[in-house]
């Protein structure tokens, strides 16, 4: 299934506008969330295709969100691309034990993001 609808969250307004922008030249829809909670609640309703999760945000933070994500019945097959300042090997490794498929160290190259895309698409 070709990957059409992303959902992109992070606290960042600029991050938000900078992904969106790219993602949106690109072709695909693109959903924003700027926190944890607003991102399990638009997993729910708009049912993306993928998701592009901050780490650091207030309140729920990405990986407490990935983790109900992958978790949940309804929403458990939507990949997921933690995308975030935290480049160290512990952190990618927590990040993937909470259920995304792939961890991406800001600054996100753009070409990259769009392999990885690809290749969960």
């Amino acid at each position: 299934m070709p990957i059409q609808k992303i959902l992109v969250v992070d606290d960042s307004p600029t991050e938000r506008f900078a992904l969106n922008e790219f993602l949106s030249r690109q072709g695909f829809n693109v959903v924003t969330a700027e926190s944890g909670e607003e991102a399990i609640a638009k997993a729910r309703s708009e049912n993306p295709d993928l998701i592009l999760m901050d780490v650091v945000m207030p309140g729920i933070n990405g990986y407490q969100a990935t983790r109900t994500i992958s978790r949940d019945e309804a929403t458990r097959s939507i990949p997921i691309i933690m995308c975030t300042s935290k480049g160290q090997d512990t952190d990618k490794i927590w990040g993937m034990r909470q259920g995304a498929q792939a961890y991406m160290v800001k600054p996100i190259d753009h070409e990259a993001l769009l392999s990885k895309i690809q290749e969960l698409g």
